[in-house]
């Protein structure tokens, strides 16, 4: 598969950055960190990886595209936006009354493969999926996109065992690893370490990557789809609030969406990114 342009890419997650802050702050809600945190591991799957076509979103033989932690929609929706799945001006409709773009993906929107958000029930769809489509002949993969605080739910660790047992080597999870969940760092909430060793004692094929890379994460998905009879999930290394310097890293940033002010502070750092990347 030929790479694309790594410096037209890194040009392309400021500005998915930058609608995603436009999103929130029109809706006056959202989740503004665990948004952000998503950017280049959606860009290294839509523009590098996944078979997948705006034109023809319900293709029988393309790959899908789980976003197990659903509140991190609006990343998911920018790229689908800027990839042509629907015009990018329903993207100033987030959470509004009527809207198809609401606060956790519904299916109906083009693009999104299953309604999520409850935390959790991404990995077992993700299974249920793979097993149909071995029944069904079909070859295609399944990428599930996960948050390392939800994988504090049981039914996660079901699905773990679950996908080794089968050998479902069409399941890809990835874990937006950035360490914090909706009450505080995850290590405080509930410590999952050894987080990595968890995975490969159930049978997974494991891999690392810095998740804002996105050289790295190409690498990371060519590397899990070679992998035969074993899944494999990528603990991708993140930060939360990712690319806004006084978002990155807070707690507080989980759940709420920039005011005014804040927004334009946001831009402006994104600006000079930008401006960076073009001298």
């Amino acid at each position: 598969m030929t790479r694309p342009n790594i410096l037209e890419l890194k040009k392309k997650a400021i500005e998915v950055r930058k609608d995603i802050l436009k999103m929130l702050t029109l809706a006056g809600s959202g989740h503004t960190g665990g948004s952000l945190s998503l950017v280049e591991i959606l860009i290294s799957l839509y523009y590098y990886k996944l078979r997948c076509d705006p034109g023809d979103p319900k293709g029988r033989e393309r790959d899908r595209l789980l976003l197990s932690k659903g509140h991190g929609c609006p990343a998911l929706y920018a790229v689908l936006a800027n990839k042509g799945y629907f015009p990018k001006e329903k993207l100033w409709g987030l959470r509004k009354m009527g809207s198809q773009l609401q606060g956790h993906p519904q299916i109906g929107l083009p693009g999104v493969e299953v309604s999520s958000g409850s935390l959790g029930q991404g990995l077992s769809i993700a299974n249920g999926i793979a097993l149909a489509a071995r029944l069904d002949k079909l070859n295609f993969r399944i990428y599930c996109i996960m948050g390392d605080g939800e994988t504090n739910e049981g039914q996660v660790w079901e699905a773990v065992m679950t996908s080794a047992h089968y050998k479902l080597d069409n399941v890809c999870a990835i874990i937006d690893f950035n360490k914090l969940q909706i009450d505080g760092f995850c290590c405080d909430i509930k410590d999952m370490g050894p987080f990595v060793h968890k995975w490969k004692d159930f049978g997974w094929n494991t891999i690392e990557a810095d998740g804002h890379d996105i050289e790295k994460m190409m690498d990371a998905l060519d590397e899990a789809e070679k992998v035969k009879l074993r899944p494999t999930v990528i603990i991708a290394h993140t930060v939360k609030g990712k690319g806004v310097s006084f978002v990155e890293n807070k707690v507080e940033w989980h759940g709420i969406a920039p005011k005014k002010e804040e927004y334009e502070k946001a831009v402006k750092e994104l600006d000079e990114a930008l401006n960076k990347l073009k001298t």
